[in-house]
């Protein structure tokens, strides 16, 4: 079968504070750690997500889990393995501000007693394991491993505009062996066919989607360029460079990138962010964001990614967002990584915006084509 998913494009979390006084009270997340997921391998197998891209993140999409199924609205996330939600026997202000769910409500609920903990670069999300049904769009999944928050403690949760996220990244990532749904489609021979694809809408809050086990090629131009895995744990791609005006500006010798619809900007190493940030003249203001007057947008040239051979702009429109105090922040942002990961770029919703995403599980490969 094919599933479409509409995802609505949300308020982002740093608007939501700004307009209720609160942001400056968040200091300790305004760093993003973009990259902390992907460096979860060199810290113990502990599974990682970014607190700080989750500060911008917008699109936001409704499953359901359980008989009768109980509602959630949920991050699709190409950069996470697991699938997770408020449960009710949470009691953090995190979750008592979201939907959360009732075991005891749901007649396909199996519980496994073994616990799960997420790990973020400011907090963490805490629970314990379930089997349950998972619907997505009108695709159901019987006996899916589904994390349940006990607890969410700090600040950050508490504001966010989705209850929970569901992983869409390979099994090897996933905490607790926990199997990820979109396996579990595959093996149930739930899609039609081995991929899924994802179109972002730059321009209104409707129309965006998330699609399973299909392609939708009215929405995009031209024809896919396939792209080969370089590692099959994130969505992990290999870039040639990055070129500004036809002069390379970063990633010289090539270097890796991964496909995250759970990043909102566009994310690279510190110093490589920081000639970027000198070639379009933003600056660090007080809070810790780059900032330029939003008339550059004119005036700027696009920021090329090159893979493949192929040339993949982001024009100054994309990577340029204005801010409700007027002026317009950088889409870029530096990531601390480990030294063995020194050049790993992540191709956030920036990026995504401009191009119609397939995540090819079948045959390992992403397919990009002008929106």
């Amino acid at each position: 079968s094919l599933a479409r998913i509409p995802l609505r494009r949300t308020k982002t979390l740093r608007h939501r504070l700004e307009e209720q006084g609160l942001l400056e009270a968040f200091p300790n997340t305004l760093p993003s750690g973009a990259g902390s997921k992907f460096f979860s391998s060199l810290t113990g197998g502990v599974t990682a997500e970014p607190l700080g891209s989750f500060m911008d993140a917008q699109y936001v999409g409704a499953i359901s889990v359980g008989t009768p199924p109980q509602r959630f609205l949920v991050l699709f996330d190409t950069g996470s393995s697991d699938l997770w939600v408020p449960s009710v026997g949470c009691s953090n202000p995190a979750c008592a501000n979201h939907d959360r769910f009732d075991p005891r409500l749901s007649t396909t609920y199996r519980a496994t007693g073994r616990p799960v903990s997420i790990q973020y670069g400011t907090g963490s999300v805490t629970g314990v394991l379930a089997y349950d049904t998972v619907c997505v769009g009108n695709i159901r999944v019987s006996n899916q491993t589904i994390g349940l928050s006990k607890m969410e403690p700090g600040s950050f949760l508490t504001y966010s505009p989705f209850d929970g996220i569901l992983g869409l990244a390979f099994p090897s990532i996933a905490s607790s062996g926990a199997v990820p749904i979109f396996d579990n489609m595959m093996s149930q021979g739930l899609v039609a066919m081995g991929l899924f694809s994802i179109y972002l809408s730059s321009e209104s809050t409707t129309g965006s989607f998330v699609m399973f086990g299909g392609i939708d090629s009215s929405c995009f131009s031209g024809r896919l360029r396939w792209i080969p895995l370089s590692a099959e744990t994130y969505w992990q791609i290999a870039v040639d460079r990055i070129t500004m005006r036809g002069r390379v500006i970063a990633c010289p010798r090539g270097c890796q990138a991964v496909v995250d619809s759970g990043t909102t900007l566009l994310a690279g190493p510190l110093r490589a962010i920081a000639a970027i940030q000198r070639c379009i003249g933003a600056r660090e203001d007080a809070s810790g964001q780059y900032v330029i007057s939003c008339r550059a947008k004119k005036s700027l040239p696009d920021i090329v990614f090159v893979i493949r051979g192929t040339k993949f702009p982001v024009p100054a429109k994309a990577y340029l967002q204005q801010t409700r105090l007027g002026y317009c922040k950088s889409g870029f942002e530096g990531t601390a990584a480990p030294a063995q990961l020194a050049e790993l770029w992540i191709l956030g919703e920036v990026f995504l915006r401009q191009y119609y995403s397939v995540f090819d599980r079948a045959r390992g490969r992403v397919g990009l084509a002008p929106v």
